[in-house]
């Protein structure tokens, strides 16, 4: 049939792609074999993600773990947005800056996809030729995870892929299930995934789920926030807010100084010559989500919820709704946002730096979830840094949630906008009370002792990264 055509030409096209990088490769490491021994006597360890690094905060905490036990780091990506200040920082981590390859915009997309392939597997040949035992995150793993199999094979080396997601899965959103490329990603992730020598995943449904059907055996790490996740107190919020009030309306106070000793915003009163900071009282309820921006995300979810909270009729806080992030679809959503007029309800979309972030996550009263799994086997990262500030949060259910969020424990699950409004309504009509069900859910948090991330990884990937060097 004329499907059956198609996928076999993409098929074809895709194995030409491979082919014709493994050509370029083996072209390219004729020339780099004498890096190789400098390499392993330097004992350097690649952190690798075909990505913006400043996105990636998990591969920026391998990186800075790897430090911490005497590694020199060598952390390959795409140099967009800023590092935190750990990685910039520290002497031994050093950033190995790769383009961002889109591949030719005319012409027929299998040739957007050929170029795009080559250019990228010489720009990974010559940075992985110098590093030993690289961990590779996975998605993006095209075509990285191909080049450091090679890579590795030639040096005798061995490497580690960290699953956080199926990439496949997330073309799928865009695409359909039934697309040939989808069904061509597939079977790459299967075939060079079994190619690594050990294997991280997120969550322990990943984990099974890599051993049933593609039969690699995978080692749990959860996500855990660094010691940088937690509440702050009201003089660095204030101190936030005031650069926040520079910027953006939702943090200006509505009201005019007592005296030229008084400084406010919306959610703070500093007086500059006593030094008090404290936070107001009938301030708004400061909500907070951070996305990517991205298919997985819905964020007509929470507007339709603001809109039953807001219907209520009941003597409820105003909200100020903070969404930090950037993505594809964050212009989309900001033109639907303005759309409608949300009388009690203020937004900011803004990007708040690395230092900034942990910052305003430590002031916010409420976190929002709206991270479906594409694969169903991941957890947000987001609710991780959130519990580290002892943010509660209402997440949007999905198959594996239940191994971060414990409902009415440590946050609240939803299935759709009218949930959600029913949790809004629930947890902020006796805002602030400190007997209302969000005081306890920060409670909770505040009791849990959460494990952080240097501890999880000395446990989980330190074993393994000794074994992999030896």
């Amino acid at each position: 049939t004329k499907n059956k055509i198609v996928i076999l030409l993409v098929y074809l096209g895709r194995c030409g792609l491979l082919a014709s990088a493994g050509a370029v490769a083996l072209g390219v490491l004729a020339g780099l074999r004498r890096r190789r021994r400098g390499a392993r006597q330097a004992g350097r360890v690649c952190v690798m993600v075909l990505g913006d690094v400043g996105r990636s905060p998990r591969m920026q905490y391998h990186a800075v773990s790897l430090s911490k036990h005497g590694h020199r780091v060598s952390f390959v990506g795409v140099c967009g947005t800023k590092p935190h200040q750990d990685v910039l920082g520290d002497e031994k981590i050093q950033i190995i800056p790769i383009s961002e390859v889109k591949g030719l915009q005319v012409g027929p997309k299998i040739l957007g996809y050929f170029t795009k392939v080559v250019v990228q597997s010489v720009q990974l040949l010559w940075v992985s030729s110098s590093v030993h035992v690289p961990i590779h995150q996975n998605p993006p793993g095209l075509p990285s995870i191909a080049i450091t199999w090679l890579v590795c094979s030639l040096q005798g080396s061995k490497f580690i892929i960290d699953w956080h997601n199926y990439g496949y899965t997330i073309m799928a959103l865009s695409h359909g299930q039934s697309h040939p490329v989808v069904h061509v990603a597939r079977w790459y992730e299967k075939v060079f995934g079994r190619s690594s020598h050990s294997n991280l995943c997120v969550t322990n449904a990943m984990k099974e789920d890599l051993q049933r059907n593609w039969k690699i055996k995978a080692t749990t790490l959860y996500d855990r926030p660094p010691s940088l996740f937690k509440e702050t107190p009201v003089q660095f919020q204030h101190d936030l807010f005031m650069r926040m009030a520079k910027l953006y309306l939702p943090f200006q106070s509505s009201m005019e100084p007592t005296g030229d000793h008084v400084e406010l915003t919306a959610f703070t009163e500093h007086n500059t010559t006593s030094g008090v900071v404290q936070s107001l009282p009938g301030r708004p309820v400061l909500l907070l989500s951070s996305t990517s921006w991205t298919e997985d995300e819905d964020f007509s979810i929470l507007l339709k919820a603001l809109e039953g909270f807001l219907n209520a009729g009941e003597n409820l806080p105003s909200l100020v709704c903070v969404i930090t992030g950037k993505g594809p679809q964050k212009e989309y959503y900001k033109k639907l946002i303005n759309s409608r007029c949300f009388k009690h309800v203020k937004f900011c979309t803004p990007w708040l730096e690395a230092e900034d972030y942990p910052v305003m996550l430590g002031s916010a009263d409420l976190g929002v979830c709206l991270h479906k799994s594409s694969s169903g086997l991941d957890l947000p990262m987001k609710v991780v840094d959130m519990f580290g500030c002892c943010l509660p949060v209402c997440a949007v259910h999905f198959q594996c949630l239940h191994e971060l969020v414990k409902h009415e424990e440590n946050g609240l699950i939803f299935h759709d906008s009218k949930d959600l409004a029913e949790q809004l309504k629930m947890l902020l009509c006796d805002f602030p009370s400190p007997q209302g069900k969000l005081a306890h859910l920060r409670r909770n948090l505040r009791a849990s002792e959460q494990q952080r991330w240097d501890e999880n990884w000395d446990q989980t990937v330190l074993p393994l990264l000794t074994d992999q060097c030896s």
